[in-house]
């Protein structure tokens, strides 16, 4: 069988049952954050707090003073002007779209602050493609939370599965691994809850491929358009599953074949990520992230946390960063320290470790004023060397050797950035992030409940209190 097919087959014949206690838990949990990072997103939240989306809308009408989370509102704008069947709930409005535009602005709203989670070795962000199918398809065709949790718990391994078969592979190439793999992983779930046949999902995943890319190049300019790839992927995958019942093909060597996804984009042709389908759960290596920033710089966050315990911010002369090269060619390097926009502040090391030395926190409040002079001028002191890690870049350990004013140097160091495998704090993480980003003690108590839900409608119901741009 060729990667998809095997794939198909064991996304298709998953049981819940099946699934290992762990693994069911930690999809709820991820699943839990990606609705609160969807309320922090849409403006609901308390880091952006009432009337933000009215006062993003006079922003962006007025040309000035554009948020970091514009490309979503962008997004859930459009997918109200799409409009189409009420088949689907755009997260915080109430108002319910087509699926297919639902899940563009939900996706786009999951990834709007760069707060949701990541996959170590795949470098992906799991939840924010796979979350907005299996709420839309699931919403659209009235599955259960059973099987909104189980369709969803298939995207997540072949989400990461794809993305960890190349660890850094995309993002060496210009591309964001969640936008070249997510409609892959998309169509899997929105497949399932449509009830395709083998044949008709090995054709979806075939047709979603063709939609896979998404380029880094906003790096370089602060634009939007990270924000929309999890929508775009979200988008192709229900796309793709619909044209395929219609009966549409699409190539059943689409993941290995010589112009499939790894052929094409990475030129490495032969890859097949399925292999061990079942026999361990991915989702279970997916991080939470306590800071609305790229995942790569976290590790240095939390070793800064654990400096500021031993100076104060205007004691540092000078901070040397061990980072993976990896890394460094995504959040380090000349003009980080002096980011231009909100959006930039999130893809630098030096300023993200110089915010929370100052503050001693990063919260999506911390990123509305980057030019902040204390704030740069420590960044600028901030160099970083090679950290050696031989693992994914996302998963290497934190340490800071800082020179003090008065002479003395002291290090602080973490094994791994915090919310990952193995953190006893994950639960709590998850729900006070949750809290704190918008979502009802209710919600919360609905979300981690999902399996036990005969429909989503209560839970999307508690989620429409939220305000949004609609």
């Amino acid at each position: 069988m060729t990667a998809a097919e095997t794939l198909v087959e064991w996304g298709l014949g998953l049981r819940l049952d099946d699934v290992p206690d762990e693994a069911r838990a930690a999809a709820l949990r991820h699943l839990l954050d990606g609705l609160g990072c969807a309320a922090a997103g849409n403006g609901a939240g308390a880091a952006s707090g009432k009337g933000a989306a009215a006062s993003r809308k006079g922003a962006a009408a007025s040309g000035k003073g554009v948020r970091p989370e514009e490309g979503a509102w962008a997004a859930v704008l459009v997918a109200g002007e799409m409009g189409g069947p009420p088949e689907a709930t755009v997260f915080g409005t109430g108002r319910r779209v087509g699926a297919v535009a639902a899940a563009l602005a939900n996706g786009a709203l999951v990834h709007a602050l760069d707060f949701d989670d990541t996959h170590a070795r795949g470098l992906v962000h799991a939840t924010a493609p796979v979350l907005p199918v299996a709420f839309a398809v699931g919403e659209e065709t009235g599955a259960s939370g059973a099987e909104v949790l189980t369709a969803a718990l298939a995207g997540y391994e072949a989400i990461c599965r794809l993305g960890g078969a190349v660890p850094h592979g995309f993002h060496a190439r210009g591309l964001h691994a969640t936008s070249a793999c997510g409609p892959l992983a998309a169509a899997l779930v929105a497949s399932r809850l449509y009830g395709l046949a083998h044949r008709e999902a090995v054709a979806a995943l075939g047709i979603a491929g063709s939609m896979s890319g998404g380029l880094l190049e906003f790096l370089n300019t602060g634009a939007s358009t990270k924000q929309l790839h999890p929508g775009f992927a979200a988008q192709a995958g229900v796309l793709a599953a619909r044209l395929a019942r219609a009966g549409a093909s699409g190539p059943a060597t689409v993941v290995e074949g010589e112009h499939g996804l790894y052929g094409a984009l990475l030129g490495r042709p032969g890859v097949d990520p399925f292999g061990d389908l079942g026999r361990g759960w991915e989702v279970g290596r997916i991080t939470i992230k306590p800071y609305p920033a790229c995942q790569l710089l976290h590790a240095a966050v939390d070793a800064a946390k654990v400096l500021r315990g031993l100076a104060a911010a205007e004691e540092v002369a000078e901070i040397e960063a061990e980072v993976h090269d990896d890394a460094a060619a995504l959040v380090c390097g000349a003009g980080k320290e002096r980011p231009r926009t909100p959006y930039a502040a999130k893809f630098s090391l030096a300023w993200c470790v110089a915010a929370m030395l100052a503050d001693g926190e990063l919260t999506a409040r911390t990123f509305a004023r980057p030019g902040r002079a204390d704030v740069c001028d420590l960044a600028a002191r901030v160099r970083h060397v090679p950290s050696g890690h031989r693992g994914p870049a996302a998963d290497q350990h934190g340490r800071l050797r800082a020179l003090l004013t008065d002479g003395r140097r002291v290090v602080a160091e973490v094994a791994r950035s915090s919310g990952g495998p193995g953190d006893p704090r994950i639960d709590r993480l998850v729900t006070d992030k949750a809290r704190g980003n918008g979502l009802s003690e209710r919600a919360v108590d609905l979300a981690l409940r999902l399996h036990e839900l005969p429909a989503l409608d209560d839970l999307l119901k508690e989620l429409s209190v939220m305000e949004g741009p609609m």
